[in-house]
């Protein structure tokens, strides 16, 4: 089962713009640069951006300020109705609350080699969970890994 495509929506397109532009703005705060958007009924209901170094948490992914921003802003945590668009590939901690919040679909750019839970270095999506999202990767990965290795080549 492949999950890079290589077309999609003009909507799928607009929302990973958006998380690209939430991305830049982690790395103008020397963060990594990922960005994340949780829409819902083709709205924006959350989002973040990597928060690790800023708020001295572990836990500050960009999928986690998103879906904790989405779950605030409908009142629950069941994101049964949303998509999830982020820059990167989720890690396994990601790939974890997205399966707890019950998020049916996600889209991501870059592949993560080291780190990726949905095709990277595991399929979480493939594993026997009580939900298992739909996985769409590669939209805008080419911009979305130019940004990771500007981040990390500045770091060197």
């Amino acid at each position: 089962m492949e999950i890079y495509h290589d077309s999609f929506s003009p909507a799928d397109e607009a929302y990973m713009r958006r998380a690209l532009a939430l991305a830049d703005e982690a790395m103008a705060r020397g963060e990594v640069p990922i960005g994340a958007v949780l829409v819902w009924d083709e709205r924006i209901v959350g989002e973040g951006y990597n928060r690790r170094e800023s708020d001295k948490n572990a836990l500050w992914h960009a999928e986690i300020v998103a879906i904790d921003s989405a779950c605030r802003a409908l009142g629950g945590w069941r994101l049964h109705k949303g998509t999830l668009y982020v820059t990167v590939e989720p890690c396994m901690m990601c790939a974890g609350a997205i399966v707890n919040a019950r998020i049916p679909r996600v889209v991501f750019g870059a592949p993560d080699r080291r780190f990726g839970a949905f095709g990277g270095l595991f399929r979480a999506d493939l594993l026997e969970l009580n939900h298992k999202p739909k996985v769409e990767g590669g939209l805008f990965a080419e911009e979305a890994s130019a940004r990771m290795s500007a981040f990390f080549e500045r770091l060197r």
